[in-house]
């Protein structure tokens, strides 16, 4: 794990193309309209059926401002009031899923997202802990990994003592930047003696694991001042870190409009940035475990990857993939088994539909045999840097290099150029290939050439 990324500048220069993340495959731009409440319904009873255990991914959607680089599902208001009429929908929702399962299938992994879950007050906090435990078999012993995302700035020692009463015990802080000339470019001002208060109360209150998020790429940062918030970052001895690639779309997300371009930094400066990263990260002890993730050598990631049992799914990277994945709240995505389904992104679509007691589901997809099996393939590259063609022939009863024949110039090409070595018996990524995976994951994506590759971030 030494040598785990190698930079190439060459081959950044030619694999750095636009692509998905692949925390699916297919991915959400392939879901439609056809998939609905029956199909989630159908899909739980297997689940009910299987006693898989579950993972539940909680949507809180509302901000008291908006930064202006987000891409979220976000509602921003100051109106603390609004959270309660969606809270209302969302246990109805809680407890119409919950019907539909095993009160013994027991809950691995719980995690709040947003927008910002500490928009919610303590009181308002406690009532949804209470509801999913009354519906759902959530575990007692701290056993379970139960996280939740924080800005530092809505949240102070008395609320982390709250979380960790409520069962959380991994938190993933929103720092972004500490430049305050960026910080003001993006509306997100936010000291480092704030982040560090939160840092403190997660350690003192024995929190499992913190995770702190970063991104480069935006307005006015230079190598030099992100190197600065790096090593700030790396004093505070995350586990985790997120190093994220600013991707500037402002005919998609409408607040990125109110960022000046003129003041984005430049392609060049961009891999600076990157590169002086993972230098300081890797120098620091930090491991890189792919698509922008790095974590300490015993963080459960990194031992997940070195024993190759990573997966990845809409959480991200995940020791548990083998859970089924339950999205609840506005703009929630499951993945249960074979169906992934999305509830509507429209607050008062999403309200309105619990209102009349139905599921607001309403896309998705239902994979099919070629899905399961190019999903496999893409899943072992994207955690484990390698595949093991018989594994993938025995599961699926294929010839690998017979069934994806088509495939195999573009493979020698990245064999030639060192992303990959391409052998008889495997693929394995190579340190020079690592930050380009997905480049290596999108040769076996058969949706790709339809879409409107606009719709993605770079790889870099």
């Amino acid at each position: 794990m030494l040598d785990a990324i190698r930079w190439d500048s060459d081959l950044i220069r030619r694999y750095d193309l636009a692509g998905p993340r692949y925390t699916s495959y297919p991915t959400a731009v392939q879901f439609h309209g056809q998939v609905g409440t029956f199909d989630l319904f159908h899909a739980l009873r297997d689940s009910r059926k299987a006693q898989r255990p579950l993972s539940l991914y909680v949507h809180v959607p509302f901000c008291a401002n908006i930064c202006y680089y987000c891409a979220c599902n976000k509602v921003i208001t100051k109106d603390r009031g609004r959270a309660q009429p969606y809270l209302q929908r969302l246990e109805q929702e809680i407890q119409l899923i919950a019907c539909h399962l095993d009160p013994a299938q027991t809950v691995e992994q719980l995690h709040f997202g947003g927008g910002t879950p500490t928009f919610l007050s303590h009181d308002e906090l406690r009532q949804l802990m209470a509801h999913l435990r009354k519906h759902f078999n959530l575990l007692n012993d701290d056993s379970g990994d139960y996280g939740i995302e924080i800005d530092p700035r809505e949240a102070d020692w008395s609320t982390m003592g709250l979380l960790r009463e409520l069962g959380f015990n991994r938190v993933s802080i929103g720092l972004q930047d500490l430049d305050p000339a960026v910080q003001r470019a993006v509306n997100r001002l936010q000291s480092l003696e704030e982040t560090r208060a939160v840092i403190d109360a997660a350690r003192t209150l024995q929190f499992r694991s913190i995770n702190i998020d970063l991104i480069y790429g935006l307005p006015k940062q230079t190598p030099d001042n992100f190197a600065r918030t790096v090593e700030e970052v790396i004093s505070l001895q995350p586990d985790r870190l997120s190093v994220f690639n600013y991707a500037h779309l402002p005919e998609r997300f409408m607040p990125q409009r109110r960022i000046n371009s003129s003041e984005l930094p430049s392609p060049a400066h961009k891999l600076e940035m990157l590169q002086r990263t993972i230098e300081q990260l890797t120098a620091a002890g930090y491991r890189y475990i792919g698509m922008d993730h790095f974590a300490l050598p015993d963080d459960e990631l990194a031992i997940a990857q070195e024993e190759q049992t990573l997966q990845r799914n809409f959480q991200g990277y995940t020791t548990h993939g083998h859970c089924d994945l339950i999205g609840l709240g506005v703009s929630a995505i499951s993945q249960i088994g074979d169906l992934y389904c999305q509830n509507s992104s429209d607050l008062n679509a999403y309200q309105n539909s619990l209102a009349s007691a139905q599921l607001a589901t309403s896309r998705g997809l239902v994979c099919n045999a070629d899905d399961r099996l190019r999903r496999a393939v893409i899943q072992q590259l994207i955690c484990n840097f390698k595949l093991e063609l018989a594994e993938i022939e025995q599961q699926f009863n294929i010839d690998f290099q017979g069934y994806f024949g088509a495939l195999w110039p573009q493979l020698q090409g990245m064999a030639e150029d060192g992303l990959i070595r391409l052998e008889r018996e495997r693929i394995e990524v190579l340190p020079a290939g690592r930050l380009l995976v997905r480049s290596v994951c999108m040769v076996f994506d058969a949706y790709l050439e339809q879409q409107n590759r606009q719709r993605f971030s770079r790889v870099i």
